[in-house]
């Protein structure tokens, strides 16, 4: 789990720390979103349902609770749990993009296929 906290730090520009947290927060939103689909990714990928666990609980602070409150949940509620985490939009974006080619090389391209598929607006992160 430690090479693939480190890749997605590097790609991100963060600390492997805050790579994990934004991790769990995308494999616990994916497990949440699209449980049939996201269950190759989180078996594949090494530490996957691991950080889902630990970070899926997450609420993102202040404007994470806000976004719940009214009812912004989906990619908006992902991104603002992200947000919370003090990570940039580009940094967002980088993290994500940097999951999904771990993906495919851990779950395949098919598997990762269906998750965009299953989650509205997600195509636009990845």
């Amino acid at each position: 789990m430690e090479a693939f906290a480190q890749r997605v730090a590097d790609a991100a520009g963060i600390d492997t720390e805050t790579a994990k947290k934004a991790a769990g927060m995308i494999f616990a939103f994916l497990k949440k979103e699209a449980p049939n689909e996201a269950e190759a990714l989180l078996n594949a990928t090494p530490g996957a349902a691991e950080l889902a666990a630990e970070h899926g609980g997450s609420s993102g602070g202040m404007i994470g609770g806000l976004m719940g409150m009214m009812g912004g949940g989906g990619v908006m509620g992902l991104g603002a749990q992200l947000m919370g985490a003090c990570l940039s939009m580009g940094q967002i974006q980088s993290v994500s993009k940097e999951l999904f080619a771990i993906g495919r090389e851990t779950a395949g391209e098919d598997a990762m296929g269906a998750i965009v598929g299953a989650v509205p607006g997600l195509s636009q992160f990845v």
